[in-house]
């Protein structure tokens, strides 16, 4: 199968305890696409402006570009956010929208056609036209408290039209007005998906279906570098392994924790770029060691 993502690129300006990195690559669509690009072709739709430099590094492991959009005269979207020792809440010192501020995708027919498609946190009413552009089979999408705060109607139709729905726990307890992980799930699940992961950050992430419940840990780190873009990458290894293993829902959780894992040892996109899929799979086992229970009766 072959995976759309529509959403931002970015260069992001960070500060964590650890360093610095002044202007880096970065948005979700970026993000997801150098998960999702493990596992099978994907179809990268943004916008960038005339400052953009790093089409061959969004294209890494022959991820098409074809459907991102240079802006003439326009500056790519730039997000400048400082951590401290927590590193789960950031600050936000600066955000320039530039060109992705009018962003109003048209998917080309070879986007149109993939088998998947992933929308990345956008305004709700633009990731609905998206979605009725595609032919896609499965759907799956993210969000943001901002759009539960101030268009959570459209918000809530977008939901309906998807398969998936991976947001944070707490921004699924927002949306829902439920006190507990399990009754949030519930209640989007009540909206139309199939699908829903809670995002737990450093303690890992949780599915629900109407089925099962399952949940793994984060993978155990001594070093956490910058945390920027590690739930974008979750979610490209969750998607790109369900695109290679349609319905294989426990070990794409697992893929998208070791893809996770490995995009906050380092800043922005430079640990990801350099790894290999033998790293993902031994990570993935190491995993599967860790979440092993044997009972005896």
């Amino acid at each position: 199968m072959s995976v759309t993502v529509v959403g931002s690129i970015a260069y992001d300006r960070v500060k964590t305890p650890f360093g610095e990195r002044e202007r880096m690559l970065g948005g979700a669509a970026t993000h997801f696409a150098l998960a999702a690009s493990f596992f099978d072709e994907v179809r990268v739709v943004g916008p960038v402006g005339e400052d953009f430099t790093d089409m061959e590094v969004l294209a890494t492991r022959g991820s098409n570009v074809d459907d991102v959009e240079r802006v003439a005269g326009g500056e790519t979207f730039f997000w400048h956010g400082e951590y401290g020792w927590d590193l789960n809440s950031r600050e936000t010192l600066d955000t320039r929208l530039g060109v992705f501020e009018s962003f109003d995708p048209k998917l080309s027919e070879g986007s149109r056609q993939a088998e998947i498609l992933f929308l990345a946190n956008i305004q709700p009413d633009v990731q609905r036209a998206v979605r009725e552009q595609s032919q896609a089979g499965f759907v799956a999408m993210d969000s943001m408290n901002l759009w539960i705060e101030i268009a959570r109607d459209s918000l809530v139709a977008t939901i309906a039209g998807v398969d998936c729905v991976i947001l944070n726990d707490a921004e699924l307890r927002q949306l829902t007005e439920k006190p507990n992980l399990v009754s949030a799930a519930r209640e989007v699940l009540a909206m139309g998906p199939s699908v829903v992961v809670a995002k737990q950050g450093e303690y890992g992430a949780a599915l629900i279906t109407a089925e099962e419940f399952f949940s793994l840990p984060a993978y155990p780190l001594e070093t956490v570098v910058d945390p920027t873009g590690a739930g974008d990458t979750f979610a490209g290894g969750f998607v790109g392994w369900l695109a290679r293993n349609p319905g294989d829902y426990r070990a794409a959780m697992a893929y998208g924790t070791a893809l996770a894992s490995f995009n906050v040892e380092e800043f922005g996109t430079e640990r990801v770029l350099r790894l290999t899929r033998e790293e993902i799979e031994d990570r993935v086992q190491q995993l599967g060691a860790m979440t092993r229970l044997a009972l005896t009766v």
